[in-house]
């Protein structure tokens, strides 16, 4: 197998070196480059290529060179694949794989810190601290526990299960929509529909895929309905929340406060060094200036287990694909 990734960055290069020296037979070739357009060229010469980006990949001539090069798969080192054009995908019969199971656990980790960090109100704290040089203990500041809030969950896949999971060993209500209800998970939450997630929940965490039509799914009407007191979090795809509308419902005390690890726009700032925060496009500038809310660079997924598995789950289907197997998470749309 000779398999060109790219996006690469240090830490993964780290388990690439490793696939290499387990796998002699395999040649892992690397580049910090994105797929492109402009770079697709540096593929020629190689059975397949491997992507980690929140880039779009919309030009045909990606997928009309791939092909055209023998390539028949792009194997995605992340579980969402949004990024994929399924147009010209299916038109030049590239195979598209993810890593859904690189690890759960991280995001749910992560977005369990995230709640706790709203609920015991971090940033107003910190922002008392550092910026007003004020350590009085207002009584703004006082806070809940998490085990007598109602944490609603949209998307119950390996992801929200997880985060259900560790809400309610920690004591909290767990309520939860999603399309297809998993009994699995009812040891953990209770399913309910989507309108009673957004009227009750004290923390909504997104959790679902981004799929067509899926635009602003929480929008202005219904941050009026949530809870003045209630957190959001979206550690799925930024465009699941309208954030014009998240902003306004903020400033207007709709909603207690957010966190972030995904937005609309990310691609123009996630990955990059910034000398002042006029740079930032305005949106982020507003976001930045609110103590009650924290935005993380798309990094939820972020740990050692998670780049490990996503570069050991990636390559185990190229090899079951050159090898005429189906391959473990082959996504179809």
């Amino acid at each position: 197998m000779k398999a060109l990734l790219y996006n690469m960055t240090p830490e993964q290069q780290v388990y690439v070196d490793k696939w290499n020296h387990n796998h002699v037979e395999d040649e892992l070739q690397t580049t910090v480059k994105k797929l492109d357009a402009e770079t697709v060229e540096l593929a020629k010469g190689f059975d397949v290529v491997s992507v980690l980006q929140i880039f779009d990949i919309n030009e045909e001539a990606v997928y009309r060179k791939l092909a055209s090069y023998g390539i028949k798969q792009i194997a995605l080192r992340s579980v969402g694949y949004n990024i994929i054009n399924w147009e010209f995908a299916h038109k030049y019969n590239l195979i598209i794989t993810n890593t859904p199971a690189y690890s759960p656990r991280a995001v749910a980790e992560n977005t369990l810190t995230s709640a706790m960090y709203l609920l015991r109100k971090w940033g107003p704290i910190f922002k008392n601290e550092y910026e007003d040089l004020n350590f009085v203990r207002s009584e703004d500041l006082i806070s809940d526990e998490i085990y007598n809030q109602t944490i609603g969950i949209i998307g119950v896949g390996r992801i929200g299960g997880a985060v259900a999971e560790l809400f309610h060993a920690l004591g909290a209500k767990v309520i939860a929509y999603d399309i297809v209800e998993n009994p699995a998970n009812e040891a953990f939450l209770d399913y309910t529909d989507f309108e009673t997630i957004i009227k009750e929940a004290d923390i909504l965490t997104l959790h679902t895929p981004f799929e067509p039509g899926m635009d602003n799914m929480i929008g202005a009407a219904e941050f009026k309905k949530m809870k003045s007191t209630a957190y959001i979090i979206n550690a799925a795809r930024g465009p699941l929340i309208d954030t014009q509308a998240l902003i306004t419902a903020l400033k207007n005390r709709e909603i207690a406060g957010a966190s972030l690890d995904v937005m609309t726009g990310e691609e123009n700032i996630v990955m990059k060094k910034f000398t002042n925060i006029a740079e930032l496009p305005a949106d982020y500038q507003e976001l930045a200036k609110m103590p009650n809310v924290v935005f993380t660079p798309h990094s939820a997924y972020y740990t050692k287990t998670a780049v490990k598995n996503m570069i050991e789950q990636s390559m185990t289907d190229v090899k079951r694909v050159l090898n005429g197997q189906k391959p473990i998470y082959l996504v179809e749309e």
